[in-house]
């Protein structure tokens, strides 16, 4: 008999969940307790309880050939980078492709998950949901938890003295939904996280004035990045992750802020981060340096005080009016169903064994997906888990002794910098190709790529020095897709078919064929010379 897998969550993560259930031949029931899958992209006009909730602006982040599951490319006609639209619709063709809406049953929420009274023996759960306000309860064999970290708005109030005597209207980015509320207003967002950038660009549009408020300041990126190329695409290989790892942290920070301000200069706009040296999740912006250029959006320190009508700043003593505040000041996480016994979250992070597994149960029938924030794609890192999670909830691999994930823990959350590579010090913050190999390394599918430099060299060579992207996650062992290799070594032409959308006859003059075979001598020249 097949075991009985409960998903609570039906996003990016809960998709990977119930497909990766149904690959290793088990029985999964994915709750979702909106009307629709999607999670985070699917956008509704008002805030739902216990559901992450975006702008209708919102575009992805990361690129689609870094951002996709890894055996489901973006259709090749799709932008690189997502609107949050055509985003939930991908997720519905993924859903589609490999049969999943009928593991989900929408409108129902999860009430309690607790240990069944064996569970010492069984590892079994007994999960309460309730739907159309009928109370069931069922048996699962394991729980794969898929809520995300993006549920509960972080609203200090107590850091913003006067806040209470406030006239204008303010709020957490989380209400933020259409920039129409700004028309004519003077506009302050607080937090440079890219929620708050994005809110305040889209603000400038609109406003009288805005101001963003930071009070640690942030390396801003495009999408765009070297020649046009999306950036992921760029900063994100197997080649540069290892060079970066292998030089000490206060070089690798150098040359990362030399890259950063290769665009514009930080300094002289307001925003170089204090701290250089933990790593803190740049800002992806196209528009904010040619909006505080302009003087529509105008950078400023901490809050120091607030008043009826206006903002005191710190270290600044004129008052600037103000008619509407938005904090953009992050979220916490919780999981109100399960009890604080199996995992408590404490300073942003909860006990958990590779971001996945609680250390301290007796069978390990729990996982929890996408709770994480690697520097990369939500995804695939999601995915990956899954996979790895799936078949440890299965009793296909083991995980070690508790005192050994335990230490492990500890050791993350002490925070100790290796003094090489950059450092991710920050809560739930991780070197994105080192873990995603790490995992695939316990399923027996990270790629061996110097067997492949024999068999396979084009190939090798790609996913060495090119775009470290979700296929190669997929190329061998356990789960391995056909079509990988492929997507590997065709994804710059996706990439290129998205932008190339006015077809160019390449000119074949007498001048450029010269200028091509002086050049190929020139090389030639300068390879004797050095060699001679």
């Amino acid at each position: 008999m097949a075991k009985r897998v409960a998903i609570v969550g039906a996003g990016v993560s809960g998709l990977a969940s119930i497909k990766c259930c149904l690959e290793e031949g088990l029985e999964p029931t994915c709750f979702e307790r909106s009307d629709d899958l999607g999670g985070l992209w699917r956008f509704t006009e008002h805030v739902e309880e216990g559901r992450a909730s975006l702008y209708k602006s919102v575009v992805s982040n990361s690129c689609k050939e870094m951002s996709c599951y890894a055996d489901f490319p973006f259709p090749e006609d799709y932008p690189n980078y997502i609107p949050n639209s055509l985003f939930l619709e991908y997720l519905k063709m993924y859903a589609d492709r490999f049969n999943l809406v009928k593991c989900i049953q929408f409108k129902t929420k999860v009430c309690s998950i607790t240990k069944r009274p064996d569970f010492t023996v069984s590892g079994q759960w007994d999960v309460v949901t309730l739907r159309e306000g009928k109370q069931e309860s069922a048996v699962f064999d394991a729980v794969m938890i898929c809520t995300g970290f993006l549920t509960n708005p972080n609203l200090p109030l107590d850091c913003f003295p006067g806040i209470n005597n406030f006239k204008g209207q303010y709020f957490h980015s989380r209400q933020y939904k259409h920039p129409d509320i700004f028309k004519d207003k003077r506009v302050l967002v607080v937090g440079m996280g890219n929620s708050g950038t994005d809110i305040a660009v889209e603000a400038s549009h609109q406003a009288k004035k805005v101001f963003l408020s930071t009070t640690g300041g942030a390396w801003v990126i495009s999408r765009v990045y070297d020649s046009g190329y999306p950036w992921d695409m760029v900063f994100m290989t197997r080649f540069q992750n290892m060079f970066r790892n292998a030089l000490p942290t206060p070089i690798v920070c150098w040359l990362l802020g030399k890259k950063m301000n290769s665009w514009f200069n930080h300094e002289n706009y307001g925003l170089i981060p204090e701290d250089r040296v933990q790593l803190r999740e740049p800002v992806l912006n196209d528009e904010l340096p040619g909006r505080i250029i302009t003087g529509k959006v105008i950078i400023k320190p901490n809050i120091k005080k607030v008043k009826e009508n206006s903002v005191i700043f710190n270290n600044i003593p004129k008052e600037e009016p103000i008619d509407i505040i938005v904090f953009a000041t992050g979220y916490t996480f919780s999981f109100p169903f399960l009890d604080e016994s199996i995992v408590k979250v404490e300073d942003g992070q909860a006990s958990l064994y590779k971001y996945i597994f609680p250390t301290h149960l007796q069978k390990s029938t729990l996982a929890f997906i996408g709770i994480i924030k690697p520097l990369g794609s939500m995804i695939p890192t999601g995915e990956t888990q899954a996979r790895w999670a799936v078949r440890v909830l299965k009793g296909v691999n083991t995980l070690p002794p508790p005192s050994v994930m335990l230490k492990e823990v500890n050791a993350r959350k002490e925070n100790k910098p290796s003094g090489f590579g950059l450092c991710y010090c920050k809560a739930l913050q991780s070197d994105y190709i080192p873990y995603i190999d790490e995992l695939l390394t316990y399923i027996d599918a990270k790629p061996n790529l110097f067997s492949m430099l024999l068999t396979d060299p084009r190939l090798a060579l790609a996913m060495f020095f090119g775009p470290c992207s979700p296929y190669q996650f997929r190329l061998t062992g356990t789960g391995k897709w056909e079509g990988a290799r492929n997507a590997i070594l065709t994804q710059w032409d996706r990439t290129f078919k998205a932008t190339k959308t006015r077809v160019i006859q390449e000119s074949s003059s007498t001048y450029s064929n010269l200028l091509k075979l002086f050049s190929f001598l020139a090389l030639l020249m300068a390879i004797f010379l050095i060699f001679l």
